[in-house]
């Protein structure tokens, strides 16, 4: 069915003629010429978005991978529009339906059908964002862009941003190819600063990783970030030198926030572990997360903001989850404090609702990426506006087009809406959750990710029996300890079924495709911080109505009784 030669019939080549490939390069002579193969392509996306049936092809990876599997780099041209018919049979029609209603698994969703003409936009002009000669009223787009987003961030005076949204000197904001990108920037600026030049000392960048620990006189830096902190703060641990050991991860509570008692004591004990001549640590930063990936909990960014006040730590905030959502006023309470931050981070390609991949990064004072600046003399000069003075990348395409345009054509007052709806299918998923007596919410969401389990009726009321034994005030006296460890290992047991019955459950759905929820693995407060599977349901899709959640969970209900029945009731019984 999908042999390699199919794939050679249609791959029709043509002579080489360096003619042939000019006009590759240029328009058309003729306009139909362009508007036909521009047609076709367009009726390849809308038929990929108007395709009934399931959310992944029916094709094994296996024999997706065979398609793929030529090694021989293609001699000859071949004709565009049997390339066109190879992207259609062996790529579109093998893509995930991430814009589909049912499918809230992941935080990419559905994205509105102008940002596809955007991009072809983006790719016509092909501007290269580094460098003014390669970008010119581009570049200032992309500064009103950046001052636009600072301004829904950090909410400074109107003067401050007349002043800086298109000054040569001020910096607000980087925008980068993904989140962990924009992490790295503020987080290596965080390092520069705190290993800064400092009289002969000519500063990290300079010296280096060595020379900078010596100078200092200490022996580790480290940043401190919640358990819950997105993967891409060990990306840069490792980037910057500090290895993945230095990332503190802080306990979180009942909540899924940072430990603000516990991150607190880790300074004081840092502190005194400086004082006392031992091995000495310096913090770099501190990170506060306004979306985690794994729950949607945002931290108490205030109180933090607080103590990095109170120890002169760099604060950074990772809200490339959460960020966009304070382009509605009403919900800015959430974030209360993320104005104090030092640096913040948004991924446009997450609530912004642009194609993947475009990171942003922030700075509250707009001269803080001076710590990353560089300069050369055929591109970048000290004296121009080059975006690519104050950036890790180089070359950058135009992407800023996407959210710039989007919010226009939204306006913040068509956030709201969009806001308002991704709240409500929340509260809605949650509330089939914690009504149905096969189901069981494992947090409670604030942004728009909501995590629960199966859990067959009969299993829940003996598991929440053994909880209210474990609250008996009898078991904290000493003398009942093995009856307390004897509980807390059958809560165990009973928790490592329901892993294997969810993570079935998981793969049924799969198989189904009617729907799709992702998977993860959470060390949850509520059972003592022992780890279970949850499913993990987005709610972001415009699309997606209550009714369709309902669909889901009815789905996921019927399919979960059956694999009970069929192979753990058994197993639960002799718990």
């Amino acid at each position: 069915m999908y042999s390699n030669t199919k794939q050679y019939k249609i791959r029709e080549e043509i002579p080489v003629d360096m003619e042939q490939i000019r006009k590759l390069f240029i328009m058309p002579d003729s306009a139909d010429k362009f508007n036909e193969f521009g047609n076709e392509l367009l009726d390849l996306i809308h038929n990929f978005f108007a395709e009934k049936g399931g959310i992944h092809s029916s094709i094994l990876l296996p024999d997706l991978a065979k398609l793929f599997s030529k090694t021989d780099v293609p001699d000859a041209p071949h004709l565009l529009k049997n390339v066109l018919y190879e992207i259609k049979t062996n790529v579109i029609s093998h893509s995930v339906k991430v814009g589909n209603p049912y499918y809230i698994g992941h935080m990419t969703s559905a994205v509105p059908y102008f940002v596809v003409l955007l991009e072809m936009i983006i790719a016509a002009l092909n501007q290269n964002q580094v460098k003014i000669e390669s970008a010119k009223a581009s570049t200032f787009l992309e500064k009103q862009f950046l001052a636009w987003m600072h301004r829904i961030v950090f909410n400074r005076s109107p003067k401050f941003y007349k002043n800086n949204i298109q000054s040569r000197e001020t910096v607000l904001g980087n925008l980068t190819l993904d989140g962990t990108m924009a992490n790295l920037t503020a987080l290596l600026v965080a390092r520069n600063i705190a290993f800064g030049p400092d009289g002969k000392f000519p500063g990290i960048r300079e010296a280096g990783l060595f020379e900078a620990y010596k100078y200092y006189g200490v022996d580790r830096a480290v940043i401190l970030v919640s358990k819950r902190g997105h993967y891409s703060i060990d990306k840069v641990g490792r980037s910057i030198g500090i290895g993945n050991q230095n990332v503190v991860k802080i306990p979180v509570d009942s909540k899924n926030k940072i430990d603000l008692i516990k991150l607190e004591k880790t300074i004081m004990e840092i502190e005194a572990a400086n004082k006392t001549g031992g091995p000495k640590t310096k913090i770099i930063a501190m990170v506060g997360i306004a979306g985690t990936t794994e729950t949607g909990n945002i931290d108490n960014l205030k109180e933090m903001g607080l103590i990095a006040k109170k120890y002169k730590i760099f604060f950074h905030v990772d809200a490339a989850w959460g960020g966009s959502v304070l382009l509605a006023d009403e919900y800015r309470y959430l974030f209360a404090g993320i104005e104090n931050a030092d640096s913040v981070t948004v991924d446009a390609h997450k609530l912004l609702y642009a194609p993947p991949s475009l990171g942003m990064v922030f700075f509250r004072n707009g001269t803080e990426l001076r710590a990353i600046q560089h300069y050369s003399n055929y591109i970048i000069r000290p004296d121009s506006m080059d975006l690519g003075r104050h950036s890790l990348e180089g070359s950058r395409p135009f992407a800023s087009l996407k959210p710039w345009a989007t919010i226009k054509i939204f306006g913040r007052d068509g956030f709201k809406l969009i806001f308002d709806h991704a709240f409500q299918l929340t509260s809605v998923l949650r509330g089939l959750i914690e009504m149905h007596c096969n189901f069981e919410a494992m947090n409670q969401p604030e942004l728009f990710i909501f995590n629960y389990r199966f859990i067959p009726k009969k299993v829940k009321e003996k598991l929440n029996k053994l909880m209210i034994k474990l609250e008996n005030e009898e078991l904290n006296d000493p003398k009942n300890d093995l009856i307390k460890v004897k509980y807390l290992r059958k809560i165990e047991q009973i928790n490592m079924a329901l892993n294997d019955l969810n993570t079935e459950l998981h793969k049924a759905i799969r198989e189904e495709d009617d729907s799709f929820v992702s998977r993860t693995m959470l060390d949850c407060p509520q059972y003592f911080y022992q780890y279970c599977v949850v499913l993990r349901a987005i709610t972001i899709n415009p699309l997606t109505t209550p009714d369709i959640l309902q669909e889901i969970i009815e789905q996921q209900n019927k399919l979960g009784v059956k694999i009970y029945k069929s192979g753990f009731e058994s197993r639960f019984n002799k718990l």
